[in-house]
């Protein structure tokens, strides 16, 4: 009967996603750019090299220093940082999805005003800005490093069609 509870319980579990928004400080035996800025290209080098156990994706801080992939020889404990992604072989990378923000999508195009915002203030001020202006119908947000050495907000006049692209954050208002 034990037997068949364990077997039950490790059924059940569920596997380890990567998590955005979190770094795993320690561990790391190389590092290496990734020039398209996508963590999901991380976790892939990751599941490549058979000594990683566990990554970390750092969003590029400007356009001069790129995104970097820090593999690691074992599993720190994750700890809360909007600079990175993170996540154990095996994960991959499993962006949030909701109706309000679209993770990793440019609806590029449509633009009607631009702007450069200071990076703590994030998507939900690129967000707001559209929110309060009736002309805007979707946003664009950049974040530091993928479209200038700031984060960048594109407000939107037309709804156009999403695109996956790493470092960007969108969303439909009206």
């Amino acid at each position: 009967m034990v037997a068949f509870a364990c077997l039950a319980a490790v059924m059940t579990t569920r596997p380890a996603l990567a998590q955005v928004n979190f770094d795993r400080p320690g561990g790391d035996y190389q590092n290496s750019p990734v020039t398209s800025g996508d963590p999901a290209d991380c976790a892939l080098v990751c599941e490549r090299d058979r000594r990683c156990q566990a990554w970390s994706f750092n969003y590029p801080t400007d356009t001069t220093r790129g995104a970097v992939c820090w593999l690691k020889s074992n599993v720190p404990a994750r700890v809360a940082d909007n600079c990175c992604v993170s996540g154990v072989r095996g994960a991959g990378v499993v962006e949030p999805r909701n109706n309000a923000v679209e993770t990793s999508i440019d609806r590029f195009g449509g633009d009607y005003r631009n702007f450069e915002l200071n990076s703590s203030d994030g998507e939900d001020a690129c967000k707001a800005a559209c929110a309060a202006d009736n002309k805007c119908r979707a946003w664009t947000y950049a974040r530091p490093g993928y479209a200038g050495r700031n984060a960048h907000c594109y407000l939107k006049k037309e709804i156009k069609p999403p695109r996956r692209k790493a470092g960007f954050i969108s969303g439909v208002v009206r």
